[in-house]
């Protein structure tokens, strides 16, 4: 009787003590999670010079949640401390795999194409490293998607970056036309205000 009524107790206190750890651990992710954003920010406004291509690149990251939320789902792999470990993990990876589209859209355009070929050019010429780089880290996490602690990590990323890669595929290329239709539309707007002006002026 003694041991069947410590067991409950003792499986109670191992469970209080992983959620306080866990609680201990989200805070103190929590607490450099700032200064986190703060240095990738500065690094990827460095790299790509642009606000409007910084906000695409960052648009890209959310994508990954999908993958990462329906991979927890079909395995039934809680969502903890490791799971958001690994969801930090996924969107450097999504940035990455973004930054890589963006700056080859922009070698090209640099080179004389069309805005509009040069982004359809860029995206296919990378889709293959891309999806072969993504590929490759899932392939990698297939091992630790099996361990009792690291699996959830594994499975956010897996799921999540098999999603995110052909959504940023689809989704980038269109984002930055509509950018760019958006910016060139700008630019006519003055032309077209001043060119009634101009026709009064000739009537007179």
């Amino acid at each position: 009787m003694a041991n069947s009524s410590s067991s409950p107790r003792t499986a109670e206190s191992n469970s209080a003590a992983r959620i306080e750890d866990s609680g201990k651990a989200n805070g103190a992710l929590v607490a450099v999670m700032p200064a986190m954003l703060i240095v990738m920010l500065v690094v990827l406004m460095i790299e790509l010079q642009s606000f409007s291509r910084l906000l695409i690149v960052l648009l890209m990251a959310p994508l990954g949640l999908i993958g990462a939320a329906a991979g927890l789902l079909v395995s039934g792999k809680p969502f903890g401390f490791v799971a958001l470990l690994g969801l930090i993990a996924l969107a450097g990876m999504i940035i990455r795999n973004a930054v890589i589209l963006v700056d080859q859209i922009e070698q090209d355009v640099a080179a004389g194409h069309p805005r509009g070929e040069a982004i359809i050019d860029a995206t296919v010429r990378r889709a293959r490293p891309v999806v072969l780089t993504a590929l490759t880290a899932v392939l990698a996490m297939i091992p630790l998607s099996r361990s009792s602690f690291w699996g959830p990590m594994a499975v956010a990323i897996m799921g999540g970056l098999l999603v995110a890669t052909a959504l940023t595929l689809l989704f980038l290329p269109r984002c930055t036309r509509s950018g760019t239709a958006a910016r060139s539309s700008r630019q006519l707007r003055p032309v077209a205000r001043h060119q009634p002006c101009r026709l009064r002026r000739i009537g007179a």
